[in-house]
């Protein structure tokens, strides 16, 4: 099950209290401060993790505390330390405050860390309280809480192109033919209910990853559909394939409104390279193909490609123009 979006609590553990104690050895006259240090609490440190690629696990354990340090001990003993709690996530994992909404830390490379919450420091043991003129100090330091927070995990997918269209497009069969992905087909609306992921092994070694989003519809960035919840996949990809059906009755009004609905869910979306693409080029006459690709789009500057997932027709060329897009 594909999970992009929790809310957990987290909390670190408190460090342990300063120890009161004195020595009491048989040639020490009226012994001294001995009191050993409180250990500090454990931390909540996230880690951003290849291998996975949903947030699940977070869907059924939303609360994380990190273990306290010990009490100081006598005989100048410290309190062991509490141990860290290490929760790893997907690469993509964006860390905010519930609260405020603000970000507090993106973890998009592999094996990046993030300390979420620190652990409270230990409290001072009264032997480091002795002064000339307090040589038995009975009092020590109480430890220090840990930090604690309610925080939102957020998925989003890292991808070189993002695949983008109404649904029954075409994406995720395209994905499927391109890569080894194997997205849900059917022929009815709404297919794909979460996205998927796909490498696309290029000429010479090269690799494409590819992530096929969810269907767009008219009011996708009001949260009609399943636009809104999943068009965040598409903020980090460096192109948009902006897919429309080659047998739709209006390519203008299509390609016009998912730039709309992209433009209106973020500025980000709309400053990004974006290749047209005519799809299912298998249900058109090979006459017609050539007059649909001459077509101009008002606002669209670059390359029209046709081509049919299900014949393979075109898929070389979509191939070769992604790449060199992407080396742009």
């Amino acid at each position: 099950m594909f999970i992009d979006y929790s809310k957990i609590y987290i909390k670190a553990g408190d460090g342990g209290d300063g120890a009161v104690a004195f020595r009491r050895e048989k040639y020490v006259p009226k012994g001294g401060p001995a009191g050993g240090n409180g250990g500090n609490g454990g931390s909540i440190i996230f880690v951003a993790e290849s291998n996975l690629s949903t947030l699940l696990d977070f869907r059924y354990n939303k609360k994380y505390n990190a273990q306290n340090g010990e009490r100081g001990g006598s005989s100048l003993k410290d309190g062991k330390s509490g141990k860290d709690i290490v929760i790893k996530v997907p690469v993509g994992t964006i860390i905010k405050d519930s609260e405020t909404e603000e970000i507090l830390c993106d973890l998009d490379k592999d094996g990046k860390e993030f300390v979420a919450a620190k652990g409270g420091r230990g409290g001072k043991g009264n032997s480091n309280f002795a002064t000339p003129t307090n040589q038995t100090p009975r009092f020590a330091e109480p430890g220090k809480p840990g930090e604690e927070s309610n925080v939102v995990l957020e998925l989003k997918l890292i991808a070189d192109v993002g695949l983008v269209g109404f649904p029954n497009a075409g994406k995720s069969t395209l994905i499927s033919v391109i890569s080894e992905a194997k997205p849900k087909i059917a022929d009815y609306p709404f297919t794909t209910l979460e996205p998927n992921l796909g490498i696309v092994r290029y000429k010479d070694y090269q690799s494409i990853t590819v992530a096929d989003i969810p269907g767009i519809i008219e009011g996708a960035h009001l949260g009609k559909g399943l636009g809104l919840k999943f068009l965040r996949h598409i903020e980090r990809t460096k192109i948009l394939l902006l897919m429309i059906d080659i047998t739709s009755e209006d390519y203008v009004k299509d390609y016009k409104t998912l730039v709309n609905e992209l433009e209106k869910y973020s500025k980000v979306l709309s400053k990004k390279k974006k290749l047209l693409a005519f799809t299912k080029a298998d249900l058109v006459e090979k006459s017609e193909l050539k007059k649909i690709k001459l077509r101009k789009i008002p606002n669209y500057h670059g390359t029209v490609l046709v081509f049919s997932a299900a014949t393979k027709f075109g898929i070389e060329e979509l191939l070769d123009s992604l790449w060199h897009q992407l080396k742009d």
